[in-house]
């Protein structure tokens, strides 16, 4: 059985800890979202929760005592007072907006919206380990899987904004009208019932640029005639948007759809323009010596060396690449060659020695992968985010992330819309 550890902190630092929590439990996701949430209308949806699972706290802490709803609606009180206090990016005090954010990872969008004086509501995230970043940097545990029933049932009513980086799946349409229906099934259904019981104001979705022409450009299609017209929401034209063009060394195309509820009476919107600001590999890159395990082994780069030789005799451009200090990192992605093509020259090393098991020794070239840092500087995350997982898992975080920067501007321009209307 999959087993989580969740930890609580007192005002007075005695620690709590639950050892065994079924994945799939809402109890610890409840407790953080009142948290969050206890001053607004929202805490509604998971004061019920949030205090049962301050019960099984307190039932394990307290064995011989009778732990009444009065004692436990105290304690409740004195964790919300502890817990504003520590969260390392918090909701602003006074916000403008609500929005959710669905397949949250590890809270890109979250960061991006903050940054506008928004506050979220509800999150929703499967993977384990983006639970961990996420709660270490916004005290909030997401609700799991979107697909399930129990887990909608949490999202509160009125927010404004509803934000998915949703996975790009295809849709059977054949010889049908690609409407609301034909989307059962894939994750964009569930996007598209929740818009369709919440009616938000405005929804931002982001994707992979091949949205555009998977499934022979039937897939996208399907999208937006279920958005435009079974959900009746305004959708301009999808934009591609570089992340390159807005702050950070690194060409990742994204497709971005937004869209407005129709009694707004929104009938434009215009994506943001590119920023003037010039960055290049050399602003993210560590400003000190970075240990010896981020080095590539003799063996390792010969592989590499091997393996393009091989692609550029047959005419293909495929292998690894060495990018330039005064150059753009190619898009970090999951799985070894998103670092394979993002590596780079770095003599300052001096401890030749490996700390992992490698085979060779370690490359006299000074050549490396980019740390997890790095990659989330690429990524647009401030330097205070927390990285609290392996290597391996980071990686996989920031490749799977939104680019923060390139989903600020455009946010900034949907809350704009709204408040000018």
């Amino acid at each position: 059985m999959l087993k989580e550890r969740i930890d609580i902190e007192t005002i007075d630092g005695q620690l709590f800890e639950i050892k065994v929590i079924e994945p799939d439990d809402s109890k610890p996701a409840s407790f953080t979202h009142y948290l969050h949430n206890h001053k607004n209308g929202v805490s509604q949806f998971y004061k019920n929760d949030a205090l049962s699972f301050v019960k099984q706290i307190l039932k394990k802490e307290y064995p011989n005592e009778q732990i009444t709803q009065e004692f436990a609606e105290e304690a409740l009180q004195y964790l919300i007072f502890d817990f504003n206090k520590s969260v390392p990016f918090p909701a602003p005090e006074k916000p403008k907006f609500k929005f959710i954010d669905l397949f949250a990872g590890i809270g890109g969008f979250r960061l991006a919206f903050q940054n506008l004086e928004g506050k979220c509501v509800f999150t929703s995230e499967w993977d384990k380990y983006s639970k961990q970043t996420y709660k270490a940097n916004f005290g909030e545990i997401p609700f799991g899987d979107i697909t399930r029933i129990e887990t909608k049932n949490y999202i509160p009513d009125n927010f404004d904004v509803l934000c998915a980086g949703f996975p790009c799946q295809a849709f059977s349409i054949a010889g049908r009208r690609g409407g609301f229906e034909d989307t059962r099934g894939t994750l964009f259904f569930d996007v598209a019932e929740i818009i369709k019981k919440k009616q938000p104001k405005a929804i931002f979705l982001e994707n992979v640029k091949g949205l555009r022409n998977h499934d022979k450009g039937k897939t996208l299609a399907t999208i937006l005639n279920v958005l435009r017209e079974d959900l009746n929401y305004y959708v301009p034209e999808p934009q591609i948007i570089n992340a390159k063009e807005f702050g950070v060394p690194q060409n990742r195309e994204r497709i971005f759809i937004v869209g407005f509820r129709q009694d707004l009476g929104i009938t434009d919107f215009q994506y943001p323009e590119p920023t003037k600001e010039n960055t290049v590999l050399d602003d993210i890159l560590e400003q000190e010596e970075v240990s010896v395990k981020y080095y590539l082994s003799t063996t390792y780069l010969q592989t590499l060396k091997n393996h393009r030789a091989r692609h550029e005799s047959k005419g293909n451009g495929f292998g690894y690449e060495i990018i330039p200090n005064d150059g753009t990192a190619n898009a970090v992605v999951c799985g070894g060659m998103g670092r394979e093509r993002n590596l780079v020259y770095d003599d300052r090393l001096t401890n030749f020695k490996p700390i992992t098991n490698i085979t060779g020794k370690v490359n006299r070239e000074g050549i490396r992968k980019m740390t997890p840092r790095e990659w989330a500087r690429l990524q647009g995350f401030p330097d205070d985010f927390k990285i609290v997982v392996s290597d391996a898992q980071a990686y996989k975080q920031f490749g799977n992330s939104v680019a923060v920067p390139a989903i600020q501007a455009t946010a900034e321009k949907i809350i704009e819309k709204l408040n000018c209307e």
